[in-house]
């Protein structure tokens, strides 16, 4: 299939749109090959999911400590960065080897290798942040205005991008759209992994460590779950089934045409325009005016 210029981005970026970082993260990280969500239902569940997970990648509690700097979610994007690095290839030949009997891995080469290029993509920008942000800390003061421009568009840019792609999962969704709140749900796990380890909670109580740690993981569970029930009984959308062997989902498109016979949209009960006692006009037989006056007097003497 022949790739049309802008196709990737589905054509929205202009000259202008630079400018604007959140406009470019849009088109970046939400590329046109991703599936649009089936309906309005799962799309606000997998809002509530990507809030919930957050929750859990900025770590909440550094706002109740009073310790929050720029740093610090830096740090944890770049450490969730590198997990998902390792997380999302292992998580997906995981399912790839439940799909084995159902399909083969070559039939889903293009989604697969799309979402890996997104995955990186993701990674080297918070990296890029990273460095960004040391070489302004060490720069020259002349080129300290210069780089800190550069590094909030970065961090904007990151920011609407790290949204995009807790909703889509790198574009997971394009390979089954069930895989991306599986995804959720295995990442915010391991990331509690370590505190619940080490019994770290970070100078909370006892209750609000459980409640910030284990609240974000729980919430993250349960609407991915529902999120995951809601496209099996609705579309008939398994886990389990390779995504060769199940009819394809309806996408979205315009409404079908109105069938010949059917009766047009609109209350049947509406009065008709205009004034119902009013004389109706009468096509003449010949031309000229039928109330003109005659000619001559019809009783000429």
């Amino acid at each position: 299939m022949a790739r049309t210029r802008g196709s990737r981005t589905g054509g929205t970026l202009t000259a202008r749109s630079l400018l604007k970082p959140q406009d470019v993260a849009r088109a970046v990280f939400h590329p046109a090959w991703i599936p649009q969500p089936l309906d309005p239902s799962v799309e606000r569940l997998k809002k509530f999911r990507v809030i919930a997970g957050a929750v859990a990648s900025l770590g909440i509690y550094t706002f109740v400590e009073g310790g929050f700097e720029i740093t610090e979610p830096l740090e944890n994007a770049m450490t969730a960065s590198v997990v998902l690095l390792f997380l999302t290839p292992l998580t997906v030949g995981a399912m790839l080897y439940v799909w084995r009997r159902g399909g083969t891995v070559r039939q889903l080469r293009v989604p697969l290798l799309n979402s890996l290029k997104l995955l990186l993509l993701f990674v080297g920008c918070v990296a890029a942040l990273l460095l960004v942000r040391t070489t302004n800390s060490s720069a020259h003061p002349a080129a300290i205005i210069g780089v800190g421009l550069a590094m909030m568009w970065m961090l904007v840019f990151t920011a609407y991008g790290a949204v995009r792609v807790s909703g889509n999962f790198f574009g997971t969704a394009a390979v089954r759209r069930c895989l991306p709140p599986l995804l959720a749900m295995v990442t915010n796990w391991l990331v509690v992994v370590p505190d619940l380890g080490t019994g770290d909670l970070h100078g909370l109580s006892l209750t609000l460590g459980i409640v910030f740690i284990l609240g974000a993981p729980v919430t993250v569970t349960a609407i991915g779950l529902l999120e995951r029930g809601r496209l099996k009984r609705r579309y008939g959308i398994r886990l389990k089934a390779h995504p060769a062997t199940s009819a394809p989902a309806p996408a979205p498109g315009p409404v079908p045409p109105m069938p010949p016979g059917m009766p047009p949209a609109g209350s049947p009960y509406l009065p008709p325009r205009g004034n119902p006692y009013a004389p109706h006009p009468q096509r003449p037989s010949g031309g000229g005016n039928p109330y003109a006056p005659h000619p001559q007097r019809p009783y000429g003497g």
